[in-house]
């Protein structure tokens, strides 16, 4: 058996190069096309103009749906790990979950909206992408550490504690800095006066995208020690 067919590890490991490949593919096509500059542009303006920004939708939707997908799939071995071992209170269980929730319907805003035609319902859907993403690796790095020793190893408790770390302090810089950007369009100058925050900007947002991605990553051990059955009941015909 190949080491992706274990448990439900392929659930991580596409969602960890989907979610790769829809920032890589969508900012490859801006580039060949030169709607963006090839030094550190915010993701979204990767995928402001067609074709990209459909191809960056629909990837994005995908992702989201892998996404909710793979947060389930936690959600039900922790909760099966506390039936037997009361390690993890449900309620914190159930918090990360519902966080990771709406982290996905961030993403799923932020695909169906553009940032420059609809700049507001964007910059609200990636608000709550970001918000809702570091939360839940915050929650998810605090449901490791009550389990162990049960699922994961100090290790990846160490490492996911880290990147929670990266993507929390690099979310600051993210937001202040683009608070003092005027961008009016795709294309920047560095002499404009306002370049240093916008680039700024730009690689602490990659940098907070690609650590949700690095968390994902490091379910994918977890994910290889479990299974979930779907069970029909029939309630009697009338």
């Amino acid at each position: 058996m190949f080491w992706f067919m274990q448990g439900l590890c392929f659930l991580p490991t596409f969602l960890v190069i989907w979610s790769s490949s829809t920032f890589i593919i969508s900012y490859l096509i801006a580039l060949l096309r030169r709607d963006v500059d090839i030094v550190f542009p915010y993701i979204s303006d990767t995928s402001a103009q067609p074709p990209e920004s459909c191809i960056f939708g629909l990837m994005t939707f995908i992702s989201a749906c892998a996404g909710i997908a793979t947060m389930y799939a936690r959600y039900k071995y922790v909760q099966k790990l506390s039936e037997e071992t009361h390690v993890v209170s449900p309620c914190l269980n159930g918090s990360a979950l519902y966080v990771g929730m709406m982290s996905c319907l961030g993403m799923c805003i932020v695909a169906t909206f553009q940032e420059i035609t609809v700049t507001y319902a964007h910059d609200a859907g990636a608000l709550i992408f970001f918000v809702s993403g570091i939360s839940y690796i915050i929650l998810q790095t605090v449901v490791s550490y009550k389990a162990y020793p049960y699922g994961c190893s100090r290790k990846v408790i160490a490492i996911r504690l880290c990147i929670s770390i990266i993507a929390t302090l690099a979310f600051f810089p993210t937001v202040v800095c683009a608070y003092f950007v005027n961008q009016t369009e795709l294309h920047r100058d560095p002499d404009d006066k306002d370049y240093p925050y916008q680039l700024a900007s730009a690689v602490c947002e990659w940098t907070v995208a690609f650590s949700f991605i690095c968390f994902f990553f490091t379910y994918i051990h977890d994910f290889k020690l479990f299974t979930l059955q779907v069970k029909a009941v029939c309630e009697g015909y009338s």
